[in-house]
């Protein structure tokens, strides 16, 4: 579904490659996990392939289409849920959702009928009409899922989508994403979880400095390694204890 070849990106200014030379599979159906610290590249990553920002050099395809040739029509293939609320704030729930719906072409019943489905599965029928900012943090994580796969995307691209949530409603999010890649979405997925991660993907790669260090089924990475119980105790073999603060 996705194979990326010797991306890399730089920033104006910047010293260091915040992806370097990388080479990256996902197969289609997948749920696949981008692991790292902070200033990995993760997010970099993401926003090359949703064309929000432009490589350095390489190139990748999404379902066979080639960046440089096809942009508008990956851009119609893809879902974002950004790791900061894309919504707005005055708007109300059913208004946001019916202006992200209607960026993606789509209008009256079927839209109206998506909107109050996708609202009644992540429990937020009885807000549709509420103003977001009254929303908790859950409730807006789960807005901001929704506003990403109106149009049923055929890969969905989540950056740290149980952020700050509590427990329930990150136990609905995670669920309804399961639903989804039943019926046919292929996710990749970012999280400073790595608990959920181990559970919830099917393959991850730890990406640090801008490059893969790693990359296989959860389960396998652990056991290949000497006294490795969790993910993250392989992360922090991998990635070091040293704190990672940036700006």
């Amino acid at each position: 579904m996705i194979q990326i070849n010797q991306l890399s990106k730089k920033y104006k200014g910047a010293t260091d490659y915040s992806v370097y030379n990388l080479d990256l599979t996902v197969e289609e159906g997948e749920i696949f996990g981008l692991l790292g610290p902070n200033g990995a590249g993760k997010t970099t990553l993401i926003s090359m392939l949703c064309s929000l920002l432009k490589p350095s050099s390489g190139s990748f395809t999404i379902n066979g289409l080639d960046y440089h040739s096809h942009k508008n029509q990956l851009k119609r293939l893809i879902g974002i849920v950004p790791q900061e609320y894309a919504l707005y704030p005055t708007l109300t729930a059913f208004e946001n959702l019916t202006y992200f719906g209607s960026m993606y072409g789509l209008k009256g019943k079927s839209l109206r009928d998506t909107i109050q489905k996708q609202l009644e599965i992540l429990g937020l029928t009885d807000f549709a009409q509420k103003k977001t900012k009254t929303f908790s943090g859950g409730m807006k994580r789960r807005l901001n899922l929704i506003s990403g796969i109106l149009h049923r995307p055929k890969v969905l691209f989540l950056d740290e989508p149980t952020v700050g949530v509590d427990v329930q409603s990150r136990t609905v999010i995670i669920d309804h994403l399961r639903k989804l890649n039943t019926d046919g979405t292929t996710i990749v997925y970012t999280s400073h979880h790595l608990n959920e991660a181990e559970q919830f993907c099917t393959r991850v790669a730890i990406i640090d400095h801008g490059i893969i260090i790693c990359q296989g089924r959860p389960s396998e990475l652990i056991a290949n390694q000497h006294e490795i119980r969790h993910l993250e105790d392989l992360f922090l073999k991998l990635t070091g204890k040293a704190m990672r603060d940036h700006a």
